[in-house]
This record gives structure tokens, C-alpha cells and sequence, in this order.
């Protein structure tokens, strides 16, 4: 893993497929240098980086796993499916996430086969796993467990067999 000065003025990362973004701090709500340059990546990770929005995103479209936990996002998130039709894991935790009309903009993430909103308060509606499992028909697992309660597999095996580059932004 390279580990970056997120104070120096240049970051070439063209074949970065893993970049982890947690716990640097965003500008006015969005992520700053994450641009088109990026687009061999497959794994992204911007938790607790006080995401506002999604808006700024670039296009990634090799993108599978997308980290959002611990942010502030409370919608927008109909651009993923445009930035990123490959998604299949999207981590959307602790997030500002509160009724179902929200979660809807991901009916067009065809790929989304996981996705977890644990402590977003939409998780306090009533029925709301079998409200987001009969919304999004493609996701296997909600917070970590298919519709009858099964444990969803440990992706560790999966990432681990892949070449990657990784790019970590050391954050002060």
C-alpha cells in the first residue's frame, strides 16, 4: 500500500484500484483531487470524511465497492447509478439516510448485490428490511443479511486474490 502526503501537490494514481479516503476531511461537504484520473479504480473508501453529497463524484466506472459510512449524506444518491453502474457493494452507515424515497435512486444500480444503511434512521421504519428488499429486487443482502437472515460471506478471500494498487491518504 503507497501511502500519500495529502499536502503534496501531485498524486498520480492512474492505476490505483483501491484508494481509501478515511478520515480526511471534505471541502464544503465534498471531496477535493478525487477526479477522472481515477479510473481504474474498484474499491473506494470515504468514510468519516463529512460527506454532504455525491454530486462531485467522478466518473468511476470500474467502480464495485463504494465505503460511505459515517457521513452526512441524506440523499442524491441517483448519480451513483450514472458515476457508477457497477457498483455491488455500497456501504451507506451512519449516514443521514431517513425514509425509503431515498433509497429508491438505487433501483438503477443493476449490479448492487449488498448494501448496508445499519444506523441511518431509516432503519427505524417499521418493516423496513422487507420495504427495501421488495424496492430493490437486485440486492441479495441489507446490512449484512440476505432476507432469511443468513450472514452474508466475508469478502476478505475475494479482494485478497486480485492484484491490486493500493493509494492510502494519510490523514493528519
Amino acid at each position: 500500500m503507497v501511502f500519500i502526503n495529502p499536502k503534496s501537490d501531485f498524486i498520480f494514481c492512474l492505476k490505483v484500484t483501491e484508494l481509501v479516503l478515511d478520515n480526511c476531511r471534505s471541502s464544503n461537504g465534498e471531496i477535493e483531487g478525487l477526479n477522472e484520473s481515477f479510473k481504474e479504480l474498484e474499491f473506494l473508501s470515504m468514510a468519516n470524511v463529512e460527506l454532504t453529497s455525491l454530486a462531485r463524484l467522478p466518473t468511476l466506472s470500474k467502480l464495485r465497492k463504494l465505503e460511505l459510512s459515517d457521513n452526512i449524506i441524506s440523499g442524491g444518491l441517483e448519480v451513483l447509478a450514472e458515476k457508477c453502474p457497477n457498483l455491488t457493494y455500497l456501504n451507506l452507515s451512519g449516514n443521514k439516510i431517513k425514509d425509503l424515497s431515498t433509497v429508491e435512486a438505487l433501483q438503477n444500480l443493476k449490479n448492487l448485490k449488498s448494501l448496508d444503511l445499519f444506523n441511518c434512521e431509516i432503519t427505524n421504519l417499521e418493516d423496513y428490511r422487507e420495504s427495501v428488499f421488495e424496492l430493490l429486487h437486485q440486492i441479495t443482502y441489507l446490512d449484512g443479511f440476505d432476507q432469511e437472515d443468513n450472514e452474508a460471506p466475508d469478502s476478505e478471500e475475494e479482494e485478497d486474490e486480485g492484484n491490486f494498487s493500493k493509494c492510502a491518504i494519510a490523514s493528519n
